[in-house]
């Protein structure tokens, strides 16, 4: 399985005629600037977002940890786009095995790493709506773990990859080689790997957002209730949510016909009566969407992070608001209040000065 459809040595050079030729190249010329663009635009966007979120990263979220990680999985996806586009116009492999290896790993690695990553920042959305205190608890030595825990389950489901596919060489009609990267696997054991990969990218992390979503719907739709009674607006909190939400979507838009696209000649018993351009058309496409998520990402992470500093806004002056009753009340009280919210406080302090440093 190859995320980035290098072109297969059966679709090039086996047509004749100049016209074809005039087409491969339109074509390959097409996707191969379209990738260009993505390139450009996917790699400044998400080095934008690392260098602002390492800048507070002594001071960071959950939140913050989960967008960096996030930005580092769609530097590393983009980063073979030079290797692909290259490879679409040579029409020939020229990075050798460990080439092979290497690229083709970074798809898996970076595709789990990212799927991995929004599946933890529903999960902590909804404990933190459901176990608010203990969210507040969580130190950033658990966040730091969660985060290489990711990392590193995604690189477990890769190694198999890494291990099994190469380089192989095929012979030309006209006398040439071609060089492609191929597993090296049975086709049962292929068939099998690709359907786990499915389930562990897709179907297994859609069905546990699905799940705490629906949870967090029923959550809040019992909150808009009142606030539509009390005349209020929509919460940031429900925002952060919902670009969240937004994030997961788009990943499951781009990457779900690539999906397809690689399940569906494993499940169908006869071959795909398409013609070799449009067999071609629809790698680049399928490629092209899923490079296109790295490169939407970073404007949602921009418009995700706005919501959340607003969220985090409303905290901060929530719990001045809640200190500020108790200097009404009686000096005990009082001084009851205050050692009972002291633990707080470092919290929303340190995430008020996040916020500050990214604006």
């Amino acid at each position: 399985m190859n995320r980035s459809a290098a072109p297969s040595p059966q679709r090039f050079g086996s047509s004749g005629s100049l016209g074809s030729v005039d087409q491969e190249l339109l074509i390959t010329s097409t996707f191969g600037t379209l990738l260009s663009v993505v390139y450009v635009v996917g790699v400044s966007g998400n080095v934008y977002t690392l260098v602002v979120m390492c800048h507070s990263i002594r001071l960071a979220t959950s939140m913050y940890v989960s967008i960096i990680n996030l930005a580092l999985a769609d530097l590393l996806y983009l980063s073979t786009i030079p290797f692909v586009v290259s490879t679409y116009f040579l029409k020939d492999w020229y990075f050798g095995d460990v080439g092979c290896r290497v690229l083709l790993s970074l798809d898996l690695l970076t595709m789990h790493a990212s799927i991995f990553t929004l599946t933890v920042m529903c999960t902590e959305r909804y404990l933190a709506v459901t176990q608010p205190l203990d969210t507040v608890r969580r130190s950033k030595s658990y966040r730091k773990a969660l985060a290489w825990g990711v990392w590193l389950l995604s690189l477990v489901l890769t190694l198999p990859m890494m291990v099994m596919v190469a380089q192989t060489t095929k012979t030309l009609p006209e006398g040439g080689v071609k060089r492609m990267c191929a597993p090296t696997w049975a086709p049962l054991a292929y068939k099998v790997y690709v359907t786990v990969l499915f389930g562990t990218s897709i179907m297994a992390p859609g069905l546990i957002i699905g799940y705490l979503y629906i949870r967090l719907a029923r959550t809040y739709l019992e909150s808009t209730r009142s606030c539509v009674i009390r005349g209020s607006r929509r919460s940031p909190k429900q925002k952060v949510l919902i670009m969240i939400f937004t994030i997961v979507l788009v990943f499951w838009a781009c990457f779900l016909p690539f999906w397809i696209w690689q399940l569906l000649p494993l499940y169908h018993s006869q071959p795909l009566s398409l013609a070799s351009h449009t067999h071609t058309c629809i790698n680049y496409l399928v490629a092209s969407l899923t490079y296109s998520n790295s490169c939407i990402n970073p404007f949602l992470y921009t418009l995700l992070t706005k919501n959340y500093r607003e969220y985090l806004k409303n905290r901060h002056r929530s719990f001045y608001k809640y200190t500020s009753s108790f200097k009404q009340r009686p000096p005990s009280l009082h001084s009851w209040g205050k050692s009972a919210s002291s633990s707080n406080q470092f919290d929303f302090n340190s995430e008020t000065l996040v916020m500050g440093a990214l604006r």
